[in-house]
């Protein structure tokens, strides 16, 4: 198998990489937007089902089940049988199933479908970025990962967009926002494999001598779990994404129910989040590829991180909220992600990384299944939405306890 890996290696161009933080900037629009096309229309959806604030959380939650699950066997596949063919299969799959999710007639049949949308959707990340971070240059890794997960910010406001604009303001049919999302995700899925390259040979690389160079392609768990760096670092991660898709998911409804907004400004308001994320992680990823320190931007962006989803419960003022809206996007989940991902990178041990980065996923998107679920729960069980944000804070002290104490900052790769 190491043979084979080797002989199917390419040599790329300086500029290959562009093209591959183009592609995958692209993947993440579409990844985010046929997931948050549902979160503004959830209420039409919902009477047209005749459904609870629990059982839409838990037509989120479902779909974030099948992700999570899906990611470290994904992962697994990926780094034995090759990152670009998981990639685009996953992302078939997930055009195909958003299509189905427009035509579902049945509250049943509408989770089934979105269950297998997430399975789809599972195949992408682990694969994702470990061919990115084969491809980017060391030097400019954090920053390419930064635009590549700004694609999140782009595909989460204009998912917020499209279906508050079809459905809310101009009175089209639910289904309508699914149908459209379909056609671009398998343009791009052609795209994936039309023009990915599987083991790149950067030109820096041919500095590097042979035996720094990755010769074996053993998958093993035990060393990704007993790596405290990296299990400080999955913590931190879910309750980042347990806090971030408490926002994501009932930010809109939390809008329209408690704070009076309608029509497209519930779209316009909720996307205040992505756009303000995109300049904070681009600054940020800059910073950390010179400082090299992950605590220190942790120790800064995560209490601003907390303070402002706090806030967001508790303030009325509209201008208020706006702020603390463009607060929580330059320095909460898409903000300190990129740093992260490029910290457990360093920590991942060799010939596993596809494997390391779809367990941080998967530990990590356990809280995007539990944060609709128990955030909907909350809201039909107190009458508010607001206990739900306060509960994502909590566990965002939580995360940030846990890597101050347990987490070293390191700069290079850790010997396994």
């Amino acid at each position: 198998m190491d043979n084979l890996k080797q002989s199917k290696a390419v040599k790329v161009s300086n500029n290959y990489w562009i093209k591959v933080v183009v592609l995958f900037f692209l993947g993440w629009i579409l990844m985010y937007a046929t997931r948050t096309i549902f979160n503004p229309i959830m209420g039409v959806i919902g009477e047209n089902f005749g459904l609870s604030n629990t059982q839409l959380g838990l037509a989120n939650s479902i779909f974030f089940l099948t992700y999570a699950i899906a990611q470290v066997p994904f992962g697994v596949i990926g780094d034995k049988l090759g990152r670009k063919l998981v990639i685009t299969i996953g992302f078939v799959i997930m055009a195909v199933m958003t299509y189905f999710s427009g035509i579902a007639t049945t509250f049943g049949m509408f989770l089934i479908i979105r269950a297998i949308a997430g399975i789809g959707q599972g195949a992408y990340y682990g694969p994702q970025y470990a061919l990115s971070t084969e491809s980017i240059p060391k030097n400019k890794l954090t920053l390419g990962t930064a635009i590549i997960n700004s694609g999140m910010a782009f595909g989460t406001s204009g998912g917020y967009l499209l279906s508050s604009k079809l459905v809310l303001e101009n009175g089209e049919h639910w289904s309508r926002p699914f149908f459209i999302m379909a056609i671009p995700t398998i343009i791009v899925a052609i795209l994936f494999y039309t023009m990915l390259k599987e083991h790149v040979i950067r030109p820096e690389d041919d500095k590097i001598s042979e035996e720094k160079k990755p010769t074996e392609n053993k998958v093993s768990f035990k060393s990704i779990i007993s790596n405290k760096n990296l299990v400080a670092a999955f913590i931190l991660c879910f309750t980042s994404i347990y806090a971030n898709f408490v926002i994501i998911t009932w930010l809109p409804s939390f809008l329209i129910a408690e704070r009076g907004f309608v029509g497209t400004s519930v779209g316009f308001i909720s996307s205040l989040v992505p756009w303000a994320s995109i300049p904070g992680a681009l600054i940020f990823a800059r910073i950390a590829d010179k400082s090299g320190s992950t605590k220190k931007l942790v120790y800064i962006l995560m209490p601003l991180a907390i303070i402002s989803v706090f806030s967001i419960a508790f303030v009325t003022n509209r201008t208020l909220l706006i702020l603390v809206l463009i607060l929580y996007g330059l320095t909460g989940k898409l903000a300190i992600d990129p740093i992260i991902v490029a910290y457990v990178t360093k920590n991942a041990p060799s010939g596993s990384l596809s494997t390391t980065l779809s367990a941080y996923n998967f530990i990590g998107m356990s809280g995007s299944i539990l944060a609709p679920y128990i955030t909907g729960f909350l809201a039909d069980s107190i009458g508010s939405m607001k206990v739900g944000f306060y509960l994502a804070c909590i566990l965002l002290v939580i995360g940030l306890v846990v890597f101050a104490v347990v987490a070293k900052d390191v700069k290079e790769p850790e010997k396994v």
